[in-house]
């Protein structure tokens, strides 16, 4: 058991990855960073899955920062452990296959996501998956960390935050968000959202997450 904290980056993008996480509350990202210093997020995982084997299953090298943005707590195994568990336990080794295609389903999606739909439509995408990943009243989102998120000016988020608030889908509090109408919230975001959780749902039906 390990404590992670926001902004703490568990393995650098080129390094050997040696521990798999299997998040309780936290949530980690795996990170693009340009050369410029920015960032974009490629993928994302909380309680839903496992954070460091299935993008490196075969070279154990990071493609990007490995980046805690929720604080909380995790499991933590080492790789060679975590293989040795994946030959001896079937069943073990077929989850972490169901969730590898979940996974490769949501990346895909993003894809497609990121082309069509507009940034309100995919932060309230985000905004409820972050819900089924914390049991947290508020969510630690930020206008600081969304707009890095998305890759968009801070005014943009904010603009898009007035605007849930003010029809009633959100409430702006210190330290984050709540969801005041998640059924406006699901009827803002965008189809993607459905999708997902309907893949993860069929794939892994003990979890509720989709991104």
């Amino acid at each position: 058991m390990v404590s992670l904290r926001r902004g703490q980056i568990i393995c650098e993008a080129g390094e050997a990855l040696h521990y798999a996480y299997f998040p309780h509350d936290a949530v980690i990202s795996l990170v693009a960073v340009m050369e410029n210093g920015s960032t974009a997020e490629m993928a994302v995982c909380g309680r839903e899955g496992v954070v460091g084997l299935i993008p490196a299953s075969v070279t154990r090298q990071a493609f990007g920062n490995y980046v805690v943005q929720m604080r909380g707590t995790a499991s933590r195994i080492s790789l060679d452990q975590l293989q040795a568990v994946l030959q001896a336990r079937p069943l073990v080794a077929r989850l972490i296959n169901r969730f590898a295609e979940a996974m490769q389903a949501r990346i895909l999606q993003s894809v497609a996501c990121n082309t069509v739909h507009s940034v309100e439509q995919r932060l309230c995408r985000w905004i409820l998956s972050t819900r089924h990943r914390t049991d947290e009243v508020v969510l630690p989102l930020t206008h600081e960390l969304l707009a890095e998120r998305f890759g968009v000016q801070r005014s943009t988020v904010t603009t898009i935050m007035g605007k849930l608030q003010a029809a009633g889908v959100i409430q702006q509090v210190r330290g984050g968000i709540t969801i005041a109408d998640s059924v406006k919230l699901e009827q803002s975001s965008c189809e993607c959202y459905r999708r997902l959780r309907t893949t993860f749902e069929r794939l892994l039906p003990h979890t509720f997450t989709a991104e």
